[in-house]
């Protein structure tokens, strides 16, 4: 099938490039003359594991394509897809202007032959409803607007589409619902279901289940606050509860709160949705607070155990929101770093993927190491944000030889207490038990 893709960020770049995987002959759009440019030339403007390859090779095969001009990718496609961001404006609301924009360019595009819009960006359920209209005064043409969600997980963004959990799809049009589901019939050889229902249900799928998962998070996280006043060891309390197959073990790990660009929009994005209807997402608001405050448990940690934090250096290990990503939107480090930062406290921090972006955010507030060990040379503290691998196993003699003190804040649970207590170190982590 000839596709266009509208946006090349982390959703766009991922379908355009797992839909030329399966042979379709895809054309990537952006307005964005640099980054089109690299993306012809197979530099990656974001890190994802294992989509530089899949560019390369869909590039090499002529199957994949980009450009700037909207016109000529609408021109030469028969499906068009939309994934342009849909960035939090203040009090919640989704800004959709690049979603609107996009749709008044197509409907200007469109003159030959039946068209699909599908809308992939993550928008309020309505939306696909309010692109109809706005391409339906610009053109003629027959054309279909569907609801496609996407449910890729930043690091595992290029297996979640290859091999999909289910696809789900919004429409009107039996018609159109076949094709869509021939355009997917190769990644759900296995047997995972592609579901068709109303164009509402669709958007509303992505919300509650983003917000699902956001709120088991919180949840644990409450938990694990409570079992550090009780006790308890949320580990234990986590795996006892996993363990129930009604509830399952996912989404179930205790932390400094979630981030990214999904799960805080789109919980706050359904809070606001359910204000325009006149009703109070009561545990959508909950969710979205708890995560709030979580984001500021390590920097009270290290506050109550410094008192005075002014002129002491802290090493920080990990800077995205998650690990596999550079991406740093809504990360718990920006909080953190912030915080302390107006404490007056020196930071060197390391990722492996993130510093270019923490530059941008921090400049030069704090410093980066070219390794993690680089940044513990003096340091009164080592603070773990991010829950990368390379983080789990660490030389902790090395660590005590470089530190100043040997004390460890552990955001992310990632160490046995236990082990860490005979290295020696002072511990501070989330709901687990130290006596041991």
């Amino acid at each position: 099938m000839r596709i266009c893709v509208i946006g090349t960020g982390y959703v766009g770049l991922v379908v355009g490039t797992g839909l030329a995987e399966t042979g379709n002959k895809v054309i990537c759009v952006d307005k964005d003359e640099e980054k089109i440019k690299k993306l012809e030339n197979n530099i990656i403007p974001i890190y994802e594991p294992g989509l530089e390859e899949l560019v390369r090779r869909n590039q090499k095969e002529n199957r994949l394509s980009f450009t700037t001009s909207v016109k000529d990718a609408v021109s030469n496609s028969e499906i068009i897809y939309i994934a342009v961001g849909t960035p939090e404006e203040d009090g919640g609301t989704v800004n959709l202007s690049y979603v609107f924009s996009v749709a008044e360019e197509i409907g200007d595009a469109m003159e030959n032959g039946h068209k699909i819009i599908v809308n992939k960006s993550t928008v309020p359920v309505g939306t696909a409803r309010k692109v109809k209209k706005i391409i339906k005064k610009k053109t003629k043409a027959k054309f279909d607007v569907i609801s496609n969600p996407e449910f890729l997980k930043e690091g595992t963004a290029v297996q979640d589409f290859m091999k999909p959990d289910r696809i789900i799809i919004g429409t009107d049009s039996s018609q159109v619902a076949e094709k869509i589901k021939d355009l997917y019939e190769p990644f759900v050889r296995t047997g995972n279901p592609i579901l068709v229902m109303k164009i509402e249900s669709a958007e509303m799928a992505k919300y509650a289940s983003n917000t699902m998962l956001a709120c088991r998070i919180s949840f644990m996280n409450e938990i694990a606050n409570l079992c550090d006043k009780v006790g308890a060891d949320v580990e234990e309390v986590r795996i006892g509860m996993g363990k129930d197959p009604r509830i399952g073990s996912k989404f179930l790990f205790p932390g400094i709160g979630y981030g990214g660009s999904c799960f805080p929009k789109d919980v706050k994005g359904l809070i606001q949705k359910g204000k325009e209807y006149g009703l109070q997402m009561k545990i959508c608001e909950s969710v979205d607070m708890v995560n709030q405050a979580q984001k500021k448990l390590i920097f009270e940690k290290i506050k109550e155990r410094f008192k005075q934090l002014k002129g002491i250096k802290i090493a920080i290990w990990g800077l995205s929101f998650k690990p596999q990503t550079d991406d740093m939107r809504e990360a718990a480090s920006i909080v953190t770093i912030n915080l302390l930062l107006s404490e007056g406290v020196n930071i060197k921090a390391f990722d492996p993927k993130a510093c270019e972006n923490a530059r941008e955010l921090f400049k030069d507030r704090i410093e980066y190491g070219d390794t993690p060990y680089d940044c513990l040379r003096g340091a009164e503290a080592l603070v773990i944000l991010t829950e990368w691998n390379e983080f789990r196993n660490p030389d902790f003699e090395k660590i005590s030889q470089l530190m100043n003190k040997k004390i460890i804040f552990d955001g992310r649970n990632i160490y046995d207490p236990a082990r860490v207590k005979e290295s020696g170190f002072e511990y501070y982590c989330i709901g687990r038990d130290k006596s041991r």
